[in-house]
């Protein structure tokens, strides 16, 4: 009796394994298949609320908006030269804070566009600051060969959950949010900015 016992528990536990590799199977499946979708998404701007959202979803937006404001606003980061640079000293003008890391290519290739932004339009009161989500030795090593007239702080793979906070859910770099001389987020763009993106935002604060 024990063993016919036996022998019928052997066939129901290698049914409950496989059942068990199915699903596991099915998880990753579904998990490569939300890698590619992501892989596959081009650059999305979004305006923040009050700058075109939904009719019914303002209150929630400016919410959100405001928490990853003030939570931005509260950070002080080290500079690449060890200075500390505190996000508060940036209010009372426009604001581009655009995140990026050196093992980024987009990022990069924005650079050059966004620093001659910067040369340009500094004299008119904007502002804008690189924040790299970065190891900081390889963000001092790519600046001594390439440098940027705009000021660079070094926020370290943390910086990630500001990245969310500010409306990139998915921590995708580039990202740039705009910030008016009030402080409050104007427009976001996860991608790399185009020519075409700054002179919009130009406008708007």
């Amino acid at each position: 009796m024990d063993d016919a016992r036996n022998t019928g528990a052997a066939p129901a536990t290698r049914r409950g394994a496989l059942f068990v590799g199915v699903g596991v199977a099915a998880a990753l499946a579904g998990a490569g298949y939300a890698w590619m979708r992501s892989r596959q998404s081009g650059p999305v701007a979004t305006p923040a609320s009050g700058t075109g959202t939904a009719p019914g979803t303002d209150h929630a937006a400016a919410d959100a908006d405001q928490a990853g404001a003030q939570q931005f606003w509260a950070q002080e980061y080290e500079t690449p030269q060890g200075t500390k640079l505190a996000m508060a000293s940036f209010k009372g003008k426009p604001l581009i804070l655009n995140f990026w890391a050196t093992w980024c290519a987009p990022c990069i290739e924005e650079m050059p566009q966004l620093d001659a932004f910067y040369k340009q339009n500094s004299a008119k009161g904007w502002q804008l600051v690189g924040l790299a989500i970065d190891q900081p030795s390889s963000v001092r090593k790519f600046l001594d060969k390439t440098a940027v007239s705009y000021p660079i702080a070094l926020a370290g793979f943390g910086g990630t959950e500001l990245t969310k906070a500010l409306g990139d859910a998915a921590g995708g770099l580039p990202f740039s949010v705009l910030f008016d001389k009030d402080g409050k987020v104007r427009q976001r763009r996860i991608g790399r900015l185009s020519e075409a993106d700054l002179q919009a935002w130009s406008g708007l604060a």
